[in-house]
């Protein structure tokens, strides 16, 4: 649906950009909307345009206005991916993994990401030999606090800290709670076109098992909407890692989005790898539904 230092080209557009662009806030409707929390919600004419933090990898910087809830979730996914020279192939399915949220105040809202049921089938090309794994997958929790443009403005910016604790059945993941921080910024472009940029820092395990590493991710995204209810966007993800040995990921992402009503989207999307770590193949289907 991002060491401990910020450095590379992804930062260095995006400072550029906040820059470039400062603070713009929809002041008059932030400040009637301030007193709202989770037990006094935010009044249906007040409410913004709902924004989800899928179908592409890039998190929106907007928040869930307080008082609200939005369910976005994988009605399916499928992963494949083809490594080892082509003798190992590993099929992955996803089935209803979720993305709980719940607004608590005007520009702050609280995200739960429940991956309820995985599936992994790796087979040896060579041998024939087949592996399943199957079951409850992670548990991520989230804070979403937006610093402008939630209600107003060319541009808007959050910073997400999360945090993952280590739920899995049969193996599939590494036991272990990590975390990290996301960097969202969003930029309104002319002629109905939207960007996204996100810088996302890591701290992950090691894969002997001893020790953590850094790993940095990057994304853009163009999107712009083709008629009142169809959306699309092209995207580029990468990610490296400071472990050694470790491949840059890197994918080009694309997909649509259909606006059933004010509070109801459907997706469809395919990532495709564009290195040999990242997944070959990764189709899914999914929807949002704010109330």
């Amino acid at each position: 649906m991002f060491t401990t230092t910020l450095s590379g080209p992804g930062f260095a557009l995006l400072a550029g950009v906040l820059l470039a662009s400062g603070p713009a806030r929809g002041v008059e409707q932030a400040v009637s909307k301030s007193a709202c929390n989770l037990f006094h919600p935010v009044p249906e004419g007040l409410m913004r345009e709902m924004s989800t933090d899928r179908p592409d990898k890039t998190e929106s910087p907007f928040t869930v206005d307080a008082g609200h809830f939005q369910i976005e979730m994988d009605l399916a996914s499928y992963g494949r991916d083809q490594s080892g020279g082509g003798g190992t192939r590993t099929d992955t399915w996803a089935v209803a993994p979720v993305n709980l949220k719940a607004g608590l105040f005007n520009d702050l809202d609280l995200q739960v990401i429940i991956e309820t049921w995985n599936q992994a089938r790796t087979k040896d090309q060579m041998t024939g030999a087949v592996k399943t794994r199957s079951g409850l997958g992670d548990i991520t929790l989230r804070l979403k606090k937006n610093f402008w443009g939630n209600d107003g403005g060319r541009t808007a910016f959050a910073v997400m800290p999360f945090v993952k604790f280590p739920t899995n059945h049969d193996g599939l993941g590494n036991d272990s709670i990590e975390g990290g921080i996301i960097l969202p910024l969003a930029v309104e472009l002319q002629g109905g076109w939207g960007l996204g940029l996100m810088m996302e820092v890591d701290i992950l395990r090691n894969e002997s098992g001893r020790g953590s590493h850094a790993s940095f991710i990057n994304t853009l995204v163009v999107g712009r909407d083709l008629t009142e209810k169809l959306g699309a966007y092209l995207e580029f993800f990468s990610e490296v890692s400071t472990e050694g040995g470790s491949p840059w990921v890197g994918t080009v992402d694309f997909g649509f989005t259909w606006s059933v009503t004010a509070n109801l989207q459907f997706d469809a999307g395919l990532n495709i790898g564009v290195t040999k770590s990242a997944d070959d193949l990764n189709p899914f289907l999914g929807l949002s539904w704010r109330y």
